[in-house]
């Protein structure tokens, strides 16, 4: 299969090796000195499961040098989901499946407004990694996919897409209730995500903190709301199992803070910033989602404002 990764970085660059390692013909965009360190040096992923060293693939920042495939593994940020749908259109055939390995809710309805919802499969991506270095991803935990259409109607072609993946090692599933799944993973990553870039606290930090765990589950509360308005049930009891699966976490550092000590943008328009909206739109208020949301906001424009100086 011809593989094309459009962002190659932690999610990316992880999966998109576990595929090339299984054979499949795989070009990674990239830019900077992550893109130079893969030319110079192969794709490296360090993992307790088994280190990969990636050289027999195609390592470009151009889309049109790859040509068109078969499937394109979408994994830039929400926030440049748009110029990323831009850049893919040299490798999108009418084969094509794009496959949205994103944080957030609305990312694949934007492709599909490019695209068509036909070729537009959402997912929701439960792995622990980190772009450690230029050309290095470090694995510490997890690694599956749970993917399914925009239109909960399971085929062929998506099943021979689960076939694939987990024939390359990376557990996966397709789900006829896609949305369910997104929502179920921000009822994870809206608290976590701006508890821990707001306190600079790991997960394990914010689970042994009887207040940061109090205002956790506030903020689960809203997003429960907002899941209502989009016709998703969330059930109380999920309250429970997010935060058990945060205390298997250790001392995990979600992926936004990470983002925040590196000095890149934030995903808080996808996280807190949607509830915000959705509720707000439904006369409704989100007092935690809308504090998170204000704050975080002031330090992606701290850190944008850094970034051009």
């Amino acid at each position: 299969m011809r593989i094309g990764v459009m962002g190659s970085g932690a999610v990316g660059g992880y999966f998109g090796a576990k595929l090339a390692r299984n054979r499949h013909q795989v070009a990674f965009l990239a830019r900077g000195a992550h893109l130079a360190a893969m030319r110079a040096n192969g794709l490296q992923v360090k993992s307790p499961n088994g280190d990969l060293q990636i050289h027999d693939a195609q390592f470009t920042d151009d889309a049109a040098s790859a040509g068109q495939v078969d499937l394109i593994l979408f994994c830039v940020k929400s926030y440049d989901t748009e110029d990323a749908a831009e850049t893919i259109k040299p490798m999108v055939a009418d084969r094509t499946i794009i496959l949205s390995l994103q944080n957030g809710i609305d990312n694949p309805a934007k492709l599909a407004r490019v695209y068509g919802k036909q070729k537009v499969l959402p997912a929701v991506v439960y792995v622990g990694t980190q772009l450690s270095a230029p050309g290095v991803i470090s694995h510490t935990t997890g690694g599956r996919i749970v993917f399914g259409p925009l239109d909960g109607a399971v085929n062929d072609r998506i099943k021979t897409l689960e076939q694939t993946l987990n024939e390359a090692g990376i557990p996966s599933q397709s789900s006829s209730e896609i949305r369910r799944v997104q929502w179920t993973k921000l009822l994870w990553n809206a608290p976590f995500c701006a508890i821990s870039c707001l306190t600079h606290a790991d997960t394990k930090q914010i689970v042994e903190s009887e207040s940061l765990v109090k205002l956790a589950v506030a903020c689960m509360t809203e997003v429960q709301t907002a899941a209502r308005l989009d016709q998703v049930d969330l059930a109380v009891q999920l309250f429970d199992d997010v935060l058990d699966f945060s205390r298997s976490l250790g001392d995990f550092k979600p992926s936004m803070l990470q983002d925040l000590e590196a000095g890149k943008p934030l995903e808080y328009e996808a996280f807190n910033g949607y509830i915000v909206r959705l509720l707000k739109d439904a006369g409704q208020p989100a007092p935690v989602n809308e504090c998170f949301y204000r704050m975080l906001k002031f330090l992606d424009a701290r850190i944008r404002g850094e970034a051009r100086n």
